[in-house]
């Protein structure tokens, strides 16, 4: 009797759907049978395997993006139910039906639910995101970093350029250059490598340039939408401790 029952439930999707980077936004409704455990990107592979609207219609498969589906890649963000997270940990199960999906509005969207996160990784590049090495000869092994700045080291290696934390900051939009809260948060992880650190004042000046720290609001809503708890807004005030002091430092210079 309970497998008949669930054969029979079903599940109310509303998507906004876009043909096209130009083209008008439009809304799309789905129903799918219900599985127990289902989470959305399932539920997106359902319609993908039977592509036909609420009323049976034929249409064009919903275009979205995914790969670990572990909430590692970052790959699968979206507004889902007008907050944005990851698809393949959104279970069906704890979300109000309809269950509304759109794209993070953020970034350009490319197609329906597929989105081009170049500006994030543009900020990176920006930041020096990275430990430059010289030489391809062996280094041997790098040196240690103390055990309590390796903890909370590692609780910002975690970020997966999600890009969550960019759509939740009302601060990054179109209108701003505003380089988000996770570029931020990178500058103080690779600050705090034992070999990043030579490039320290480096990553710092660019977060004094345009579009850099000054441009956060404190809105909090970074910290409080990361799906990794990663203390952002902790390594936001940590930068702005440390770029104040480069600015008095460069001022004694002159």
């Amino acid at each position: 009797m309970a497998e008949s029952m669930t054969a029979t439930k079903k599940v109310k999707f509303v998507v906004t759907r876009q043909d096209a980077p130009e083209a008008k936004p439009y809304t799309e409704e789905f129903e799918i049978p219900y599985r127990p455990n289902m989470n959305v990107i399932s539920a997106l592979m359902e319609i993908q395997r039977n592509p036909v609207d609420h009323t049976g219609k034929g249409t064009a498969p919903v275009c979205w993006e995914s790969n670990c589906l572990e909430e590692v890649c970052g790959a699968c963000s979206m507004v889902i139910n007008g907050k944005p997270r990851q698809a393949c940990t959104a279970l069906v199960d704890k979300l109000e039906q309809p269950i509304r999906l759109e794209p993070m509005r953020t970034f350009p969207v490319v197609r329906d639910l597929v989105i081009d996160r170049k500006r994030m990784f543009n900020s990176l590049k920006k930041v020096k995101a990275w430990i430059p090495i010289d030489g391809t000869y062996d280094l041997g092994p790098g040196p240690r970093m103390a055990e309590p700045k390796r903890q909370w080291a590692y609780e910002l290696s975690k970020c997966m350029t999600c890009g969550v934390c960019l759509e939740a900051c009302p601060n990054v939009n179109d209108k701003t250059s505003f380089i988000g809260p996770a570029p931020i948060s990178q500058v103080r992880l690779f600050n705090a490598h034992p070999t990043g650190e030579m490039n320290k004042d480096e990553r710092l000046e660019t977060l004094l340039d345009d579009g850099g720290i000054e441009g956060c609001g404190n809105s909090q809503n970074c910290v409080r939408a990361c799906p990794k708890g990663i203390p952002l807004t902790t390594s936001i005030a940590e930068m702005n401790r440390d770029t104040t002091k480069l600015m008095f430092k460069n001022w004694f210079k002159v």
